[in-house]
């Protein structure tokens, strides 16, 4: 065999190693995308789930702090010595701002129409006012963010005429 036709023949043989290492380096890039797409999923799967988990660790500690929240305001009501029922009142509106400022948010039920997602009734009077109206609060409903966390019991109007 000629130089030439070798050459030629190395040639030949160059091009299709060369070729088959583009092809392997094709198939590399494709497997890295796909890496790269299925971590940043993954990735974005667990920060919601954190993110999930935070808000649900958020909302039972608030739950388990609410009874402390009324029995604070069955103190300020119960005490005739002003000192006391302003110190308590005052703890009392710190210990609401710091929970606002982790999303808390006070239902304001009174004059309100009753609404079974917000709302517990415990209780039914008969009354003037519109059917279903909340006439009186027994215990202060909460929503964190856009949840309800505690529904607050109320008494609602029932129409004398009906």
């Amino acid at each position: 065999m000629s130089k030439k036709k070798r050459e030629k023949n190395r040639v030949q043989e160059l091009k299709k190693e060369i070729e088959k290492r583009n092809e392997k380096i094709r198939e590399l890039e494709e497997k890295l995308l796909y890496l790269r797409a299925e971590f940043e999923n993954y990735r974005k799967y667990i920060e919601k789930e954190k993110k999930h988990m935070m808000e649900e660790a958020k909302e039972n500690i608030i739950k388990s702090i609410l009874p402390v929240i009324d029995d604070l305001e069955r103190a300020v009501e119960s005490l005739s010595d002003e000192q006391s029922k302003n110190g308590i009142e005052m703890i009392l509106k710190n210990f609401l701002k710091i929970l606002e400022g982790y999303g808390l948010k006070r239902m304001n039920c009174l004059g309100n129409k009753f609404d079974p997602n917000y709302h517990e009734a415990v209780m039914s009077e008969e009354s003037d006012k519109e059917d279903g109206t909340v006439l009186e609060e027994f215990q202060k409903g909460y929503i964190l963010g856009s949840r309800v966390i505690r529904h607050a019991k109320v008494k609602i109007a029932k129409n004398k005429n009906t």
